[in-house]
């Protein structure tokens, strides 16, 4: 939204990056304190679980998981990093000690495009996986409830 709908370094432009990372840190919080399946704990993708991720794929199985299989936590935990660099790089071009760095306004529109490639390569990989496990992945996304179909 902020990238194609509202105007670089305004007012909306600014808040929407700020209620962005805002979130980001409110579900960072909620990986440490939330209910099982929400917590870091629960699926954090360590290289064992990657790698047995990968096994099973390998074999033709497919795992059941609660919350996020070890790629989808790797992918949400990645974009979860780049709103919070795009919201610390955009709130450093508004301190004096960056304003009009073109270092740093070209590093937010490179997070920017990599946010924007990233949640694309998610969305398809979560239809795909949907498909291949016969489980309604996007509209867990937003429920937080699988169901398969």
């Amino acid at each position: 939204m902020n990238l194609f709908i509202l105007e670089d370094g305004k007012t909306a432009h600014e808040w929407v990056g700020y209620t962005a990372s805002s979130l980001v840190v409110a579900r960072l919080i909620w990986g440490f304190v939330g209910t099982k399946h929400a917590r870091f704990s629960d699926f954090f993708p360590t290289p064992s679980r990657l790698s047995r991720h990968v096994s099973a794929l390998k074999r033709g199985e497919h795992l059941a998981y609660q919350g996020h299989n070890p790629f989808g936590a790797l992918m949400m935990l990645a974009l979860m990093a780049l709103v919070l660099a795009l919201g610390a790089t955009g709130w450093m071009q508004t301190t004096d000690a960056f304003f009009g760095k073109e270092w740093l306004m070209e590093l937010h529109e490179w997070l920017a495009n990599g946010l924007l490639i990233s949640a694309g390569l998610h969305g398809a990989a979560a239809i795909a996986m949907g498909r291949i496990e016969r489980v309604h992945l996007v509209r867990a996304m937003v429920t937080g409830v699988k169901q398969h179909f």
